[in-house]
């Protein structure tokens, strides 16, 4: 059975360049060795005659069929937009990268 302690947690969150409070490692430490007994259940119930399972109801495809329709024009589009340049659509900057 796995377990999980503060120090085992600590390596962890180390890799994953998390900083964690003692309270909690402690406490991340409890919640892991819940999930842990957790996937052990469910580990124990699984046979190989039961097969593995993404969803518990069969998916179907729920695409639509391509069917080609009617464009818009793009310069029409474009002229009711507040901007546009090149052909574009033509928005704030919001990254502060250089144009």
């Amino acid at each position: 059975m796995p377990t999980f302690n503060s120090e085992e947690v600590a390596r962890l969150a180390a890799l994953a360049r998390i900083d964690l409070t003692p309270d909690e490692l402690t406490r991340f430490a409890g919640e892991l060795e819940v999930i842990a007994q957790a996937v052990e259940k469910v580990s124990a119930i699984a046979t190989d005659d039961v097969p593995a399972t993404s969803h518990p109801i069969p998916l179907t495809n729920v695409y639509r069929e391509d069917v080609v329709s009617d464009v818009v024009d793009r310069d029409e589009v474009l002229a009711s937009a507040p901007a546009s340049q090149d052909g574009k659509f033509l928005v704030p900057q919001i990254l502060g990268e250089e144009a």
